[in-house]
């Protein structure tokens, strides 16, 4: 899986300009954001909507990815000595700001008439289960910084998609997407603009080859399982 990974440009970092890593890290990682693009259920999502069902179980996958969001950077925080000190500050940052965001998720699943018991005690896809427990191990096993990779692609799905699923889904339910059910989604969509470019700035500083290339890596394989959750 990871070679696959790697095959789109991987870690290498070599031959690009490292005081531009973050637009390094958007062209060594497009391939993945495409690839996820060319899945038909997500082209479904963003451009026709999902059933009441298809959606629930989108946001039983949702929230586990949610809930282990804040534990993994906090889990990488403490892995990291004072050169990633800014990165360091970043995940305290996001930790703050997005702890208990798996509730918002909870609160969907209610609005749209499913079962908040359920969502809890339901299994995710095994691509979100792999795709939790590689956020978990990597910054130990690789780098502490391979966190910012999870973090920009979730970032990413987010401010770029997220406002468009969650009108596309709401219209094909006959709801509001700025009203109950997409709370999420929308707010999201906004948040995380913000949130992006506060990270553009954390990545511009981030200047040691070992943690540009686990981040590029990092990237890429959260794209990879993201993918393969929304397989049908």
């Amino acid at each position: 899986m990871i070679a696959r990974c790697k095959s789109k440009g991987g870690g290498d970092v070599s031959g690009f300009r490292m005081s531009d890593f973050f637009f390094t890290l958007l062209e060594l990682t497009d391939q993945g954001k495409r690839d996820l693009e060319r899945v038909p259920k997500v082209d479904r999502m963003v451009y026709a909507g999902l059933s009441r069902d298809e959606y629930e179980e989108f946001l039983h996958d949702l929230y586990h990815i949610v809930w282990h969001f804040c534990p993994a950077m906090a889990a990488a925080a403490s892995l990291m000595d004072e050169s990633l000190l800014g990165v360091r500050d970043h995940l305290f940052w996001s930790i703050e700001d997005e702890n208990g965001h798996h509730r918002l998720v909870l609160d969907d699943v209610a609005a749209i008439g499913g079962s908040v018991t359920r969502a809890k005690n339901s299994s995710p896809h095994p691509a979100v289960r792999g795709m939790i427990a590689y956020n978990y191990d990597t910054p130990a096993r690789s780098h502490p910084a391979a966190i910012l990779g999870m973090l920009y692609t979730l970032e990413v799905v987010s401010s770029v998609y997220g406002g468009r699923v969650a009108v596309s889904i709401a219209r094909q339910l006959g709801m509001d997407a700025d009203g109950p059910g997409f709370t999420f989604l929308s707010s999201h969509a906004t948040m995380d603009q913000d949130h992006m470019a506060r990270l553009n700035t954390t990545l511009k500083a981030v200047t040691e080859p070992k943690a540009q290339s686990a981040i590029v890596e990092s990237a890429n394989t959260n794209w990879w399982f993201l993918r393969e959750m929304m397989q049908d």
